[in-house]
């Protein structure tokens, strides 16, 4: 723009700090804000001080992400808040999470992310006690959990797989083949990442739930249907949780595939054992 000669408004520079922050460039990010505020005398609105929070949270700058909400002159919204949660859950600070999520669900009781997303800070704090009680909460207001599920078209139509299904009809074969790419996967140095399993059970049969996960289930079935080396396309409903990036990634590794998967949050490009998104997401 700069090049062109184009001064940039304020809505402009919300697409380059959401830029930024879906790519993890923080630092760039913080950059881009103070130059519309000093180079460009743009009032930051809450949307920019929004997209600060996420640059930052996104990063893994949570302490950072705190203190900036503290200097905003403006009083942070949900929205803000349930970024830096987000953060909180993704890079481990639950406490902090926990007194957050406590404070939204008090301004905002018939928000439903907000029960969930209590939910899992308890079971990755291996509370099940209290992980229960805020089940049952959301039982008795009439609220429930998404279930995961991904989609992928192919010649004879649209499939849909869920979390755990075992209704298709070549659901046989597609079990052979998720356990034909976790063998694959963990040649090539896979190791499940059990912390996305909110239940309470052991630990090898949290790496079984692990694959029974919607996307997982979908690429198997993409591999058994599809021509060697050709493009997969699945859809998540839901963002696509750690341990299925980093296996896809793996699993456009060894067998030499491109996986293109639509979650709730973004695109995510995988090739040769990378995603576009640079693990920022």
């Amino acid at each position: 723009m700069k090049g062109a000669g184009v001064v940039p408004d304020d809505v402009a520079f919300i697409g380059l700090l959401t830029a930024c922050s879906h790519s993890g460039l923080a630092a760039k990010g913080k950059k881009y804000f103070e130059s519309m505020v000093n180079d460009y005398g743009i009032e930051p609105r809450i949307e920019h001080y929004g997209c600060m929070v996420d640059v930052l949270s996104r990063a893994g700058l949570v302490k950072e992400a705190i203190e900036f909400i503290d200097t905003m002159p403006v009083a942070p919204n949900p929205v803000i808040w349930r970024t830096l949660l987000a953060a909180c859950h993704a890079h481990g600070e639950l406490y902090l999470g926990e007194r957050i999520t406590k404070d939204l669900i008090t301004n905002e009781p018939l928000q439903e992310s907000n029960y969930v997303l209590l939910s899992s800070i308890y079971a990755k704090m291996s509370d099940w006690e209290k992980k229960t009680t805020i089940r049952e909460a959301m039982g008795k207001k009439g609220m429930r959990k998404v279930p995961g599920s991904t989609m992928i078209e192919l010649s004879d139509g649209i499939h849909e797989f869920v979390a755990g299904d075992k209704s298709h009809s070549e659901y046989p074969k597609i079990n052979e083949m998720v356990d034909e790419m976790e063998r694959k996967m963990r040649q090539a140095g896979y190791v499940a990442t059990t912390s996305n399993v909110l239940l309470d059970i052991d630990e090898e049969d949290k790496e079984g739930a692990l694959n029974t996960h919607s996307e997982k289930i979908a690429i198997a079935f993409a591999l058994l249907k599809t021509p060697p080396g050709s493009l997969i396309r699945i859809v998540k409903n839901l963002r696509v949780c750690g341990d299925c990036h980093s296996a896809t990634k793996l699993i456009s590794l060894v067998y030499n595939r491109e996986i293109v998967v639509r979650d709730r949050n973004r695109f995510h490009h995988f090739k040769d054992g990378l995603c576009s998104c640079r693990d920022f997401w």
